[in-house]
């Protein structure tokens, strides 16, 4: 818990610290140093935490409490086998402390026994008569095996004592989401709504659901009621937002992602969000101000440079578009979108070794769509690389094995080799495909479509 603002615990707090720079030792009750070890370690302030605790036990060393905070302290440096010793004594002393088997469990979970740690957990859920951190932690555990029915619920319990857990709320909400179980979760947060008709992430929660069944009405009523319950609630807004946009409601989108800018730091989503929204509009200064707010205010988001990049590719300033591919490539080497749109770039530009790179490097990532491999081949004819060209197609052809555009390029790739059964064969399966494509070869490979070793082959097949 946070340190409290309360007077007596802040006095305490500078009465600690000031013995410290003092060396004067003072007495604390074994409250007082719980109150202040509690504000270090919230505060991420382990050494001072430990201070605490060693003079803590100096002065109270039958304190269980202290203790357990000993023992914290061995878990989180690692010293399982000390805290265990430690848990182990006290578990003597106090068998029906829950705090012991919440450490206990803890350990075994750093561990990796998560099925030991559940075992533990449902043990002090018998001594317990406030079980929802117990239920909480249970969960966590489950989330761990990947045992996700069961984690749903173990923090749907936690929910039943508390239902202003929104930490164990959102925890249910991906359990279902993981589970591909939207209907269901519908139906948990019409319940949990019935009791907590004011819950803003309840609302908001339902309004994800809907938008992710693409029933964007009633996931704007949702929203609607989530701002109704808190009109400052900056994800309603911006959750809606995206709904408005589904919609093509540009305007009243506007309206709400411009809202999140008054209520609250700007984001880049939002940023990002207004800059599309008046690129629809037709409003481009607008749109391009906003795009550059967005990187401005998140460098390292690759999502703000591609909308640039698209942009300057629609006004087809393609140097400027090059030049802000590179930079959402360099956050995000792995997307094999931005290599594709990158290799368009390039192509627009005639850059074509450039833009062969960018088709090779899509392929790599995963995208298998035709007509990265036909451009690639393209490009690969053209810069004199036919055996690379040729090994691309019998690549693609492997993904689209009755593809006439494949087969027409082989033909025109084995007859200019002069590799002429080779060239039959593809050329014979490129008419059965679709013999209305035979212009591929006039236009790719047009001393081969003129010679008169592929007008016989042709003859003969047609």
């Amino acid at each position: 818990m946070e340190f409290s603002q309360e007077e007596p615990n802040k006095i305490s707090l500078k009465k600690f610290e000031s013995m410290l720079k003092t060396n004067h030792v003072l007495f604390f009750d074994s409250d007082e140093f719980e109150n202040i070890i509690h504000h270090y370690l919230n505060q991420g302030k382990v050494s001072l935490a430990k201070k605490a605790i060693k003079l803590g036990l100096q002065q109270h060393p039958s304190s269980t409490n202290l203790k357990l905070f000993q023992v914290e302290i061995f878990v989180f440096e690692n010293k399982l086998k000390e805290a265990n010793q430690l848990l182990d004594a006290l578990y003597i002393l106090e068998p029906s402390n829950e705090e012991i088997y919440i450490q206990k469990a803890n350990i075994l979970s750093k561990d990796d026994k998560h099925e030991d740690a559940i075992k533990v957990l449902t043990t002090a859920l018998d001594l317990s008569e406030e079980t929802s951190e117990l239920h909480s932690l249970i969960g966590m555990e489950y989330l761990f095996l990947d045992n996700f029915e069961q984690a749903k619920q173990s923090f749907m319990s936690c929910l039943a004592e508390d239902n202003e857990d929104y930490s164990s709320l959102y925890n249910v909400m991906y359990c279902f989401d993981f589970l591909n179980e939207n209907q269901e979760a519908i139906h948990f947060l019409n319940d949990y709504l019935n009791g907590s008709p004011y819950s803003e992430v309840g609302w908001h929660q339902l309004g994800k659901q809907f938008y992710t069944l693409k029933e964007y009405k009633k996931a704007l009523s949702a929203y609607d009621f989530a701002i109704i319950s808190d009109d400052r609630f900056v994800g309603a807004y911006l959750e809606k937002g995206k709904v408005l946009e589904k919609l093509k409601r540009y305007n009243e989108a506007i309206e709400n992602y411009a809202l999140t800018l008054e209520l609250d730091d700007p984001t880049a989503f939002a940023l990002l969000r207004l800059g599309c929204c008046h690129e629809k509009l037709g409003q481009f200064d607008l749109a391009k101000q906003y795009f550059y707010k967005t990187v401005k205010e998140d460098p390292l988001l690759d999502k703000g440079w591609i909308a640039i990049t698209k942009f300057y590719n629609k006004q087809k300033n393609y140097q400027k578009a090059l030049y802000y591919i590179n930079k959402a490539i360099n956050i995000n080497e792995e997307n094999a979108v931005y290599w594709k749109l990158y290799a368009k770039i390039n192509h627009r530009l005639n850059f074509l070794e450039e833009a062969e790179r960018g088709y090779k490097r899509a392929i790599e990532l995963g995208n298998y769509e035709l007509s990265s491999w036909l451009e690639r081949s393209d490009i690969l004819i053209k810069l004199g690389e036919t055996d690379a060209a040729c090994l691309n197609l019998i690549q693609a052809a492997e993904f689209y094995p009755e593809e006439a555009d494949i087969e027409f390029r082989l033909v025109g790739i084995y007859y200019g080799m002069l590799e002429t059964e080779k060239g039959s064969y593809h050329l014979k399966n490129a008419l059965d495909f679709n013999a209305e494509n035979l212009f591929i070869v006039e236009e790719l490979f047009p001393l081969v479509y003129e010679s008169t070793t592929f007008k016989k082959a042709l003859k003969k097949l047609q």
